[in-house]
């Protein structure tokens, strides 16, 4: 999801309700601590150069249960970042607290933003060794071999 879908999204709520993709809410007196725009400038495996660009908001909460962040509040907040930071329309990657901080990617889903779980890739398979995984075929599904292939004069060895 980008900045500009969540905005949307947000225009049509009345309340914000996060959870994890397992279905864990996260509890509604939430904060948002930051937003940022986040630059990502590396080399894969391969030797590749690349740079990613994100927005990231961080979510953290406390023991103030009375806490509620609103829809508008959280317009004016991303609007202010868009504004002081120069952020764009940027992915949204967000930040909240599991073992350690756990980076997600967001969807909205039946009023509810998701936060779904990212995983660690390599971008250069092709050139680092990493071999293909080799397609599972049973041997009753492979079609039945010529006849005229493997017999004395077929050609085949």
């Amino acid at each position: 999801m980008k900045l500009q879908e969540l905005k949307q999204e947000l225009l049509n709520l009345n309340e914000i309700n996060f959870q994890l993709e397992n279905g864990t809410t996260i509890p509604p007196h939430f904060h948002l601590t930051e937003i940022g725009a986040v630059t990502k400038h590396f080399i894969d495996c391969g030797g590749t150069e690349r740079i990613e660009k994100s927005a990231n908001l961080q979510l953290w909460y406390a023991n103030d249960t009375e806490h509620r962040l609103k829809p508008k509040k959280l317009i004016d907040i991303i609007q202010l970042s868009e504004q002081k930071l120069q952020i764009g329309n940027l992915e949204i990657e967000i930040e909240y607290q599991a073992e350690t901080i756990g980076k997600y990617k967001l969807k909205f889903e039946n009023g509810n933003f998701v936060l779904l779980n990212k995983f660690t890739d390599c971008l250069a398979s092709d050139s680092c060794g990493i071999p293909q995984e080799k397609r599972k075929v049973k041997l009753s599904e492979l079609s039945e071999v010529k006849s005229s292939c493997c017999t004395p004069g077929g050609g085949c060895c």
